[in-house]
């Protein structure tokens, strides 16, 4: 078992949890993080305590040899995260998610790692599985985007019928809707190949909607219940585009943090990618009024755009069959018994709501129709 381990964005959200579940299971870990300005610009640039810390850019060679120096395992969740602003930003998502790993496994060429483990993300499969009425299964869906502009937002069948969505697997062919759906395809099969062809076992765990305390408030790109806090907090109604009825997945950080720690350490995850996710799906509209409730302000409703934007799916819930399987995963939190804790922490810290500017971005760039 591996017990020097880095772990790359260390210091964000899910790199903080994943540190304090790895050390309280006695591994000695460092932390490369560039530490950048749109994730941690709210107060939350702190470096776990009793943790080694190097300060660089996953892009830079010189620094990422010396942050491999004497590990035996790497977990990589260095990356630009957001569906929206990758479809304009483009080059910075590439560059840091695509080239940064590409960097990382350039550097690894020799040194005495055994097991690498990387953070991919379920937007790689686009719309979810979904099924016609006789059952037949369809796992490449997309909507029609004059159906979508027209208020049709539900996916159709190749003849027009209409379909229900189904927890999705790992057998669901990918299906890039986004920017960042691509980076993430293109980071999980980076470290697959690279796995494959230098005798390291290589882990791709395909994370679902993470949510817990810690996230980036003042982050609009950051995950749909970050978004929702920041604008209760500030007295604002949560932004939701569509008609709210979209359905997804929300998996705790601390069961997030668990399943990175169980694929360093499985023997049959090697050469594998497996969804972490909670199992259970939920309107988008229904959590964001669970939270307004959790956050004592149930009279703020949401503000349901009925306007889509680019790249963004309309189901995509998880099955975690396999995560049980290799993993021995078995979700602890669920949302609605978690939103308390959630609260609570929301109330101290700082929300800075940029939601608005995040739609005007967006629509400047005719992103939201």
């Amino acid at each position: 078992m591996p017990q020097k381990v880095l772990v790359t964005g260390g210091c964000g959200f899910i790199g903080r949890y994943v540190t304090e579940e790895m050390r309280s299971g006695g591994y000695s870990i460092r932390i490369l993080d560039a530490m950048i300005d749109q994730v941690h610009g709210d107060g939350s640039a702190t470096v776990p305590e009793g943790v080694e810390f190097l300060r660089g850019d996953v892009c830079d060679k010189g620094v990422v040899t010396e942050a491999l120096q004497d590990v035996d395992a790497v977990i990589h969740l260095a990356a630009e995260v957001g569906v929206g602003q990758s479809m304009y930003e483009i080059a910075r998502y590439v560059g840091c998610n695509d080239l940064g790993t590409a960097v990382l496994l350039e550097s690894m060429i020799g040194m005495p790692v055994k097991r690498v483990v990387v953070a991919s993300s379920m937007s790689v499969y686009g719309e979810g599985l979904y099924k016609t009425a006789d059952g037949q299964r369809l796992g490449q869906i997309r909507r029609r985007a004059s159906l979508v502009k027209a208020g049709e937002w539900e996916p159709l069948g190749p003849n027009g019928e209409a379909l229900t969505p189904v927890p999705t697997d790992e057998e669901k062919p990918v299906d890039l809707a986004s920017i960042y759906a691509l980076t993430k395809y293109a980071q999980e099969k980076q470290v697959l190949i690279y796995g494959e062809a230098y005798g390291v076992e290589a882990v791709a765990l395909r994370l679902f909607n993470v949510f817990g305390a810690g996230q980036a408030l003042s982050n609009p790109y950051t995950g749909v219940l970050a978004n929702f806090a920041s604008r209760l907090a500030n007295g604002q109604s949560p932004m939701i585009f569509e008609d709210g009825r979209q359905r997804r997945d929300f998996v705790h950080v601390k069961d997030v943090a668990r399943a990175f720690r169980l694929a360093l350490e499985k023997p049959n995850a090697a050469g594998h990618v497996i969804n972490i996710a909670s199992g259970q799906s939920y309107t988008v509209a229904d959590v964001a009024l669970l939270l307004a409730q959790a956050m004592g302000v149930p009279g703020i409703t949401p503000d349901i755009m009925h306007k889509a934007r680019s790249g963004d799916i309309r189901n995509c819930f998880a099955d975690i069959s396999k995560a049980r399987e290799l993993l021995g995963f078995e979700p602890l939190y669920r949302l609605e018994n978690s939103l308390g804790e959630f609260a609570e922490w929301v109330r101290g810290a700082v929300a800075v709501d940029r939601g608005a500017e995040m739609k005007r971005q967006l629509e400047e760039r005719g992103l939201v129709s």
